[in-house]
């Protein structure tokens, strides 16, 4: 194949950088293989011969959009026990086979890439083998392999008949030492980065709505091992003590976090801590009654006081300039694909410009994963999305597929 056949130039009528820049109206980006060549204003960089060219005069391309909180293991069912049962259903390989579809969906949704947040086995990190090895498509994956979790912590939650006994669902580790080996045994799998669940949400006491899980030293353990073999770490956060304990002890990047304060803050931009505020699967449980979700009423109080919370969370942490990142938790509670693009609307909603919103859910998340994408920038990779509409005006237009042409690495994805 020719150099010049292999080049895809694309005119339109404004380029979102994803580097919070001011959309540039009348560009171009010109892609060679898998990457982006040239981007700038059309008219400098002209026509190459042989190029095929894709004129858009009313369209937007953006970066391919990132969503840095999944779990393509799971479905989405609403229901907490039916949500329990459903991998005790499945095996290991049907889990996969299932996450390649949930995967798909999302890439044509607009979404190049994803970071899964916890799988049973290695169901993931082997779906993410199998789309770089070109076996199927599906959008760059980075996923953690199993969360490590205290004995009978936030994920090896207890409520199991005594009989039950299952292999690999979950790493249960207790002492800094077997934290240590958890860690080992995630990169030995193959994990992309290490998740904790450090501190957790509480329900039995109105208005105590955190509590610890790990230790101090148990954290410290689990960052400095990941650390020393250049792993980043991602933890599952409520706030308060346990937060900021989180954050003081080594984690990279908190998810949830709903429940901050303004020391919390300060120790993120301290830290250069990621934030994930995972909007919007807080608001997901308002679309369904307690009795539809099979939750009690503790839980449901703690719902609400997360709902008020994490406004003034975000608020703060865009006030201080934390690196606010876009992660929907799909696949507990929201299904995978239609409504990844509903997070960026929250935070919108919260007050980030929908500028801000796309560079969150492309620069900022391509960084936190360690991606050459999220930015349309000679070199990087081409993983493109090309909107019918303007995204800056109307972050509401992501959410339509027929209003996108998606490409990962240059290839336009069917």
């Amino acid at each position: 194949m020719s150099e010049a056949a292999a080049r895809l130039l694309i005119r339109v009528g404004r380029l979102v950088d994803g580097s919070g820049a001011k959309p540039l109206d009348g560009a171009a980006v010109l892609v060679e293989g898998e990457r982006i060549l040239a981007a700038g204003r059309a008219a400098d960089i002209g026509t190459p011969e042989g190029a095929t060219v894709i004129d858009a005069p009313s369209r937007t391309l953006i970066p391919g959009l990132i969503d840095a909180h999944v779990h393509l293991a799971y479905s989405g069912i609403p229901h907490k026990r039916a949500f329990r049962a459903e991998l005790t259903e499945l095996s290991y390989p049907a889990i996969a086979l299932r996450a390649a579809s949930y995967a798909r969906n999302t890439l044509r949704h607009g979404f190049t890439a994803l970071r899964d947040m916890h799988a049973p086995g290695g169901t993931i990190i082997d779906l993410r083998k199998a789309i770089d090895a070109g076996h199927v498509e599906g959008p760059r994956i980075k996923a953690c392999g199993r969360g490590l979790s205290v004995t009978g912590g936030h994920m090896d939650q207890p409520g199991w008949a005594d009989h039950t006994e299952f292999r690999d669902l979950t790493r249960p580790c207790d002492g800094p030492v077997a934290f240590r080996q958890g860690v080992r045994e995630e990169i030995k799998r193959g994990a992309d980065f290490i998740k904790v669940n450090t501190c957790v949400s509480v329900s039995r006491t109105p208005g105590v709505w955190c509590r610890q899980e790990m230790t101090n030293e148990e954290i410290a353990a689990a960052c400095d091992e990941a650390h020393m073999q250049g792993y980043m770490v991602a933890s599952h956060t409520s706030g308060d003590e346990g937060l900021a304990n989180t954050i003081i002890h080594g984690v990279d990047c908190v998810e949830h976090a709903h429940f901050c304060d303004e020391r919390i803050i300060g120790l993120m931009v301290k830290h250069g801590t990621y934030y994930v505020p995972t909007l919007l699967v807080n608001e997901r449980n308002f679309d369904f009654t307690p009795e539809e979700q099979g939750v009690s009423a503790g839980s449901w109080r703690w719902l609400n006081a997360a709902r008020e919370a994490k406004w003034t969370s975000l608020a703060m942490a865009r006030k201080a300039g934390v690196r606010i990142c876009s992660g929907t938790d799909a696949g507990f509670m929201l299904e995978h694909g239609p409504v990844n693009w509903k997070e960026l609307a929250l935070l919108v909603q919260g007050g980030l410009t929908p500028l801000e919103a796309i560079t969150a859910a492309t620069a900022t998340n391509a960084d936190l994963l360690g991606i050459e994408a999220g930015r349309i920038t000679a070199g990087k990779l081409a993983d493109l999305v090309l909107v019918d509409g303007d995204p800056t005006a109307d972050i509401a237009v992501l959410g339509d597929i027929d209003r996108l042409r998606v490409f990962k690495g240059g290839k336009e994805v069917h």
